[in-house]
């Protein structure tokens, strides 16, 4: 695994160069650093800078563009305050604070810190979104913000007349200032660490907030028995956690072990991260697709490619369910008295490249009976590859059909169906209809696999993922990104309350008049203030009798990774109190030609049904 990049805070430095030189010896790969000296007070009303000849500040020929752009971050001199309530004060600290973030960008830095110390923030927010709508430029903005409040900090704000800041937890902040500042992706937290933690709820809060770095001051390490610093085991988990975030820790603070030096924190910082635990199937699969938003599988619109097929056939946990639920299902069909005479129909619908063909083959080989297979599969290309299994492997015992399941005349009734047809959501690949027409096919008392399956649908909070649909695309109407669901692996969000059943499909379904359209309100208790930024979804399924499936967090199958969570966005992120149940409605409709979801929030606040009519996002039947 390799090093973890991390930062050492300075409050002064007095030669940069030496002080970079010096970080780097230790094993930093960047230092935090005034952009300005932190006791050079400027007041431009007052005409003091400009009677002054002295530069702003160091050169910016002390460290090439590139060392600029790379080891350094720069901070704001700590007595700008944009909430003074005296006039002058404040708006010479609004030219400051330009000034600075303009040097901070005439020097190619990659990002300057901004500390946010109490609720009262919107003018500064107005000052930096007004910088960052100003200048064409890629630095981002390192909110600084307690992961609790301290009760200096309490002192300092009650006494700056900001009573609002004693009740009010630092998400609060926070929250107040990105939503200021629209939302804005350049706009990510510094996190700082404390000798206390808060309640674990209030640190998962933060798991869903764009976390860039995680101060680690100095004063909250231990010595261990060798004479080391190391962090209590609470500590520990946390940083660890937001490793997992990709957040970059840098320590600040002053040096505790000066025989030893500030190597000593790097080095293990470095170790928490080499020591993590290992990945698991799921986590391995989806590494460098964290977050990241897919449009969902279109099976029957779409005809899948080879790789699409080969990625899915790995997985380790689900043809192991299936073979189970196909071996239970031939047993019950065909007792031991006549294992020898009786021949089970077996019809794989939806074969792709033969998964199932081959775990109905070996079940019937562990349970000793005699089976006929029929692999039903309309895209044409994968048809090539089950008939090279049919000639080199499967001979007589298979026969291929090159066809639409639900056009399909078949010469002969099934007593197992077997299918593979489930979306991230349960029924978003339209396995209810495929199925509905495939079971035409299938005798009276015959079996189908699954049987039954039931979406799930949570609130979510992810500012990453929310902030990541603000990207334009030119075919779309502007707001068609936030009426469309997309399959993604959940990292850098909180889901706010357990998932609750959604919509549920049995098969076969003999019903005289089959109607898919579904409909579900639900009510969420979420009793921690947090934005809302949509719902994930989930899905479990019952295979066959105790043979389940399940991508829902609380009963998720072990080392299975064949479906991400899909998630459906809301247009404007919505403001949780804790107090207010979450009321969401929910709908599956459908036409000849597509399928397509809709859904609307009726309290704390109602908002508009997204995705009226499929308008930006369906399912083609």
């Amino acid at each position: 695994m390799s090093s973890i990049s991390a930062g050492r805070d300075l409050f002064c430095t007095p030669d940069i160069t030496e002080c970079v030189r010096k970080a780097i010896d230790s094993g930093f790969t960047f230092i935090v650093a005034p952009l300005v000296h932190p006791r050079y007070y400027r007041n431009d009303a007052a005409g003091v800078t400009k009677q002054r000849d002295d530069p702003l500040t160091r050169s910016d020929m002390l460290l090439s563009t590139n060392d600029w752009g790379t080891v350094v971050v720069g901070k704001l001199s700590p007595w700008i305050c944009l909430h003074s309530a005296f006039d002058s004060a404040r708006k010479n600290a609004e030219k400051v604070l330009l000034e600075e973030l303009d040097y901070a960008v005439h020097l190619s830095l990659a990002a300057v810190e901004v500390p946010l110390k109490s609720a009262d923030c919107a003018n500064l927010a107005r000052g930096v979104n007004e910088f960052l709508n100003s200048r064409i430029s890629n630095m981002t903005i390192w909110v600084k913000v307690p992961m609790m409040t301290l009760s200096s900090q309490m002192e300092d704000a009650v006494a700056e007349g900001d009573e609002d800041s004693r009740s009010e937890h630092p998400w609060e902040w926070w929250n107040r200032f990105r939503t200021l500042c629209n939302n804005n992706k350049r706009v990510g937290i510094a996190l700082e660490l404390s000798a206390d933690l808060p309640e674990s709820d209030e640190i998962d809060q933060w798991y869903s907030e764009p976390v860039k770095a995680l101060y680690v001051p100095t004063k909250i390490f231990l010595t261990n028995r060798k004479g080391f610093p190391v962090l209590s085991p609470a500590h520990q988990a946390v940083v660890r956690k937001f490793y997992k975030l990709e957040a970059q820790p840098v320590v600040t603070g002053a040096c505790h072990y000066k025989s030893k030096g500030m190597k000593v924190y790097q080095q293990y910082l470095n170790y928490l991260h080499e020591t993590m635990a290992a990945l698991d199937p799921l986590e391995e699969y989806a590494k460098g697709y964290e977050d990241y938003l897919q449009n969902p599988l279109q099976p029957l619109m779409d005809n899948l490619e080879s790789m699409t097929y080969e990625t899915f056939e790995k997985d380790p946990v689900k043809y192991t369910m299936y073979h189970k639920a196909i071996y239970e299902a031939l047993l019950d069909r065909v007792g031991d008295d006549e294992a020898e005479t009786v021949t089970t129909v077996v019809m794989v619908v939806g074969a792709g490249r033969g998964p199932l063909v081959r775990a109905t083959l070996q079940a019937g080989e562990k349970a000793r009976r005699l089976v006929r297979v029929y692999a039903i599969e309309k895209n044409v290309n994968a048809v090539v590859t089950l008939r090279n299994m049919k000639r080199e492997e499967w001979h007589d015992q298979v026969t291929v059909v090159s066809c639409d399941m639900r056009h399909w005349q078949a010469p002969e009734k099934a007593d197992i169906l077997v299918s593979e047809l489930l979306g991230s959501f349960g029924d978003n690949e339209l396995s209810p209809e495929c199925l509905d027409g495939a079971q035409t096919f299938l005798k009276a008392d015959g079996i189908s696999i699954p049987c039954q399956y039931t979406s799930y649908l949570a609130p979510l909070s992810s500012a990453k993922l929310h902030s990541d649909l603000a990207i334009p695309v030119a075919s779309k109407d502007p707001l068609a990104n936030y009426e469309t669901s997309y399959v993604v692996q959940i990292r850098n969000g909180k889901v706010l309350d357990a998932p609750q059943p959604c919509f549920t499909f049995s098969h076969p379904n003999w019903a005289s008049t089959i109607n898919n359209d579904r409909y579900k309100r639900f009510t969420f208790q979420i009793d921690q203030k947090s934005m809302l930024h949509g719902f994930s979804g989930y899905f479990e399924t019952i295979l066959y009798k105790n043979t389940m499936l399940s991508t829902v967090p609380a009963t998720h199958s072990k080392g299975m990774f064949s479906w991400f969570p899909i998630y459906f966005p809301i247009k404007e992120p919505m403001y949780l109190d804790g107090t207010s149940p979450l009321e969401v409605h929910f709908w599956r409709r459908r036409t000849r030609t597509k399928v397509w979801y809709e859904w609307a929030i009726v309290r704390p606040r109602t908002t508009p049904i997204h995705n009226v009519g499929g308008r930006s996002h369906s399912i083609g039947l």
